[in-house]
């Protein structure tokens, strides 16, 4: 039982760490385009030799 003094903080910190990294990659704009990428890789380089 006294592993759950320790455990239940951890988990709840590393939740909030993962939320914390999730709103930061929100506000830095990463699901902006989401067929950019996708998409980018079909076409042809029309600069090959």
């Amino acid at each position: 039982m006294n592993y759950l003094v320790v455990l239940v903080p951890v988990a709840i910190l590393l939740g909030l760490a993962g939320l914390a990294a999730f709103l930061w990659s929100l506000r830095a704009g990463q699901y902006e385009d989401l067929d950019g990428a996708a998409e980018r890789i079909l076409h042809d380089d029309e600069d090959k030799p």
